[in-house]
């Protein structure tokens, strides 16, 4: 495999650090890594981003999550690894990362499931986190970057030795 662009920073820098900086306000909005780590690998798996896959199972088997829940998470619904807080989020994260498959997006049932476990700011913090992983699968699928070659690179290693600490 080759990438159509060798970094996705090459697309607009200032935007890929505004990006960054996003994910940052979300890392701090106070949901849980877990949590966060769920939900990006359940968009990566629905959008295809082989990268963001990599990079976010070892960002979470660093963290300490099981091989049980990491390989069922696409499995959710039939596997009795998930807290009901974390069934919602998955559900959510399902309907906003595929709008345009129902005619009513993001369903009532679905939306008051997850404001049953989540307040205000951490619903909010949650539809941000699904936005913007589907942001980084796009901008990854669309340029084809190559699983694995983050990790080489000086940034794929600064953020590695960040999440071990």
């Amino acid at each position: 495999m080759k990438a159509r662009l060798d970094n996705t920073t090459a697309l607009n820098p200032a935007a890929i650090q505004a990006l960054y900086a996003l994910g940052n306000a979300i890392e701090k909005s106070g949901l849980s890594r877990e949590l966060t780590g769920l939900v990006q690998m359940r968009a990566s798996q629905i959008n295809g981003c082989a990268v963001c896959l990599d990079m976010h199972a070892r960002e979470m088997k660093l963290a300490g999550e099981t091989d049980e829940r990491l390989h069922a998470i696409a499995g959710w619904r039939d596997a009795p690894y998930f807290s009901d807080a974390e069934r919602a989020a998955l559900a959510l994260t399902e309907a906003v990362t595929r709008l345009s498959d129902r005619s009513d997006p993001v369903p009532d049932d679905v939306w008051n499931d997850a404001a049953r476990h989540f307040n205000e700011h951490e619903l909010a913090n949650l539809v941000l986190a699904i936005s913007v992983i589907n942001v980084w699968n796009r901008l990854n699928v669309a340029t084809r970057q190559v699983a694995g070659e983050w990790i080489k690179s000086p940034q794929g290693q600064a953020w590695l030795a960040s999440r071990a600490a």
